[in-house]
């Protein structure tokens, strides 16, 4: 493991930005049923299945293989990273699921479940409650930005990739008639900020216990 490893990669960091920004505008300048309604309303069956597929990026079927496969790698095959991955990717994850049970926000199929212009097909998911923020678009920010910070200098660039990655996820989320866009903002701060926060306190304290070895 790399011992002068950034907690950030600005080419992840910086399009984060200009979506911070974006999406700022977004939702203070449009309705979110109108912003809803214009993503889901938007739609082709090459996008169904991108869509469907996509979305699953954000989960934990996705996201535990893969970290638990970067143990192959012999600089990833020791406690510091295991405890590292563990922790920059759950402990967000409780955060989102906590703020979930507070809201307790409607999904759009509550408000929409009976029109007749809601774009669903009969394989995807039917969710009702705990809206916001979206748990995707966390996994999906929090899982993304954490490879980003394991890129080797060379392929640092990567991280715009893997950026919009996770945002494709959190469009999904929309597509899908999953959550509107303030959940996917929400999940996308929550996991884009709150990884690289985790990663910077964790791994001070993980290196005393596990030294970082190459």
């Amino acid at each position: 493991m790399e011992n002068n490893l950034r907690p950030y990669n600005l080419y992840f960091f910086v399009p984060f930005v200009l979506w911070l920004l974006a999406g700022a505008v977004l939702l203070i300048s449009f309705d979110q049923f109108a912003l809803f309604r214009t993503i889901n309303g938007h739609y082709s069956p090459f996008l169904n299945e991108l869509m469907f597929h996509a979305t699953k990026m954000g989960q934990a079927e996705v996201i535990i293989p893969v970290l638990a496969g970067l143990m192959l790698l012999k600089k990833y095959r020791n406690w510091w990273y295991f405890t590292l991955a563990t922790a920059s990717n759950v402990i967000p994850m409780l955060l989102q699921q906590s703020l979930k049970s507070i809201f307790d926000k409607p999904r759009p199929m509550h408000y929409f479940e009976h029109t007749t212009w809601l774009h669903i097909l009969e394989n995807w998911d039917r969710v009702f409650e705990r809206s916001f923020p979206s748990g995707h678009t966390q996994g999906a920010f929090s899982f993304f930005c954490f490879l980003s910070i394991l890129l080797p200098q060379r392929y640092r660039m990567v991280g715009a990739v893997l950026f919009l990655l996770a945002l494709l996820v959190g469009y999904s989320r929309v597509y899908l008639a999953a959550h509107f866009v303030a959940d996917v903002y929400a999940g996308s701060i929550i996991g884009a900020l709150g990884t690289p926060i985790v990663f910077v306190l964790m791994s001070k304290y993980v290196r005393r216990y596990f030294p970082i070895t190459s």
